[in-house]
């Protein structure tokens, strides 16, 4: 299925939901098309429009849709997080960014701008690439030549995979930080070879119910559990199944606060009113905050670095810039 032929769809789906089924909220819409399809007709409707599975900066603009809010850390934050501890290990660091010319690199060159504020210029060497690129190695070479301590891959996992296998091959050794969304064992570090992405910094905020470390985590086995009950079929390890379990857990506290009350307006109200939740699925220290204007329900995260056989964290939670 092309876009084209799914932005008439989702909007003739959404259309449904609203009209014909009178649904109270949209939760959870996944992919950056359809979302951007229906949002300026949702917020017409001023249908809470929550938690969407979409990770760019622009799901919290609250001035413009205040009927949506994004979820995850979006890619800005992540940007600024990267940025912060990058500076903290070496306050007088080159960075080489290589960024997908859209939307999602926008917000990694932002992320950036955000931090490091007028020294962009003299300490950033940015390259760009189309999604369409077969190969990104030629971008990788430029930024080398940069000599710069830290290379931020600001990418999808096709990209990710090529820019760790580059790096190695020039056996170029910068701090190399690249989008929790590209960073997945099974579809990034497994194909390029766990052996060679040693090194490589990406950030977390969900307890990933693959990692021993949460073997005996009270919270962890209470997720196993309801896996076993209500989605036997699924793979209780694969991220994408913790993150549903997690948002929904947050769901269900602001449903908690609307007490009984489930218009529009009320769960509206109370989406724009959850202070420092703490669902168990999330790291200890990550919070939920929202208010009217701040549609970026999660804006902490932990950093973990490849040791060759997992993934390991370390250090504390990190926040994004105060905007």
């Amino acid at each position: 299925m092309t876009m084209h032929s799914i932005r008439p769809k989702t909007v003739e789906q959404t259309r449904k939901l609203i009209e014909s089924d009178d649904v109270a909220f949209l939760f959870s819409m996944l992919g950056t098309a359809p979302n951007s399809a229906v949002v300026k007709y949702v917020n017409s409707k001023k249908v809470p429009h929550l938690f969407l599975s979409v990770n760019g900066d622009k799901w919290g603009d609250y001035r413009n849709y205040p009927w949506t809010m994004g979820f995850a850390p979006s890619s800005r934050t992540e940007a600024q997080i990267f940025a912060k501890y990058a500076l903290s290990q070496k306050p007088d660091a080159k960075f080489a960014l290589l960024y997908q010319n859209d939307d999602l690199g926008k917000d990694f060159v932002n992320g950036l701008r955000d931090v490091l504020g007028p020294r962009y210029d003299s300490m950033v060497k940015a390259v760009s690439y189309e999604v369409t690129d077969p190969t990104i190695d030629s971008q990788v070479v430029a930024l080398r030549a940069s000599n710069a301590d830290v290379l931020i891959s600001g990418v999808t996992a096709k990209f990710a995979a090529q820019s760790i296998r580059k790096v190695f091959e020039l056996d170029w050794k910068p701090m190399h930080f690249v989008t929790s969304g590209a960073a997945s064992v099974a579809s990034t570090i497994m194909p390029v070879g766990p052996e060679r992405a040693v090194g490589v910094i990406t950030s977390v905020y969900i307890k990933d119910p693959s990692d021993p470390a949460w073997a005996e985590d009270p919270a962890t086995k209470d997720y196993l559990k309801f896996m076993a009950k209500y989605y036997s079929e699924g793979n209780p390890k694969e991220f994408l199944n913790a993150y549903g379990y997690t948002v929904t857990s947050v769901l269900r506290v602001l449903l908690e606060q609307c007490k009984g009350n489930f218009s529009r307006d009320s769960i509206m109200r109370e989406a724009n009113n959850l202070r420092n939740v703490e669902v168990p699925t999330l790291l200890p220290g990550v919070r939920v905050n929202t208010s009217p204007t701040n549609h970026h329900p999660l804006r902490q995260m932990q950093l973990q670095r490849w040791d060759g056989k997992g993934y390991v964290r370390f250090g504390n939670i990190i926040e994004g810039a105060d905007l």
